[in-house]
C-alpha cells in the first residue's frame, strides 16, 4: 500500500473526486491554525502508476510515504 498526501487547499473538487474513485481509501487529516488540512489516498500497489500519472499531468503536488503516517509526524514535517 502506497500513501499520497495532499494538502486539501491543493486540490479542486473534480479533482479530488477523480482521486476518490481511483484509491482504496480516502482520509482528510483536520489540523488547526497554523496548519494545513490534508488528504490521504491509499492506493493499492498494482494502481500506484496510474495514481501518479493522474497527479502529475494534473500538476498536484504530493508526498508519497509507504507507511501510513501518525497525526505528530504530519505536524512534525510542517514545522
Amino acid at each position: 500500500m502506497w500513501y499520497f498526501l495532499i494538502k486539501q487547499a491543493a486540490l479542486e473538487m473534480s479533482q479530488y473526486q477523480a482521486l476518490q474513485r481511483k484509491a482504496s481509501l480516502t482520509e482528510v487529516e483536520l489540523f488547526n491554525e497554523p496548519y494545513e488540512n490534508w488528504y490521504i489516498f491509499s492506493i493499492e500497489r498494482d494502481h500506484y502508476t496510474g495514481f501518479m500519472d493522474f497527479l502529475d499531468r494534473e500538476g498536484i503536488g504530493y508526498d508519497l510515504k509507504a507507511d501510513r503516517p501518525t497525526r505528530d509526524e504530519m505536524v512534525a514535517d510542517m514545522k
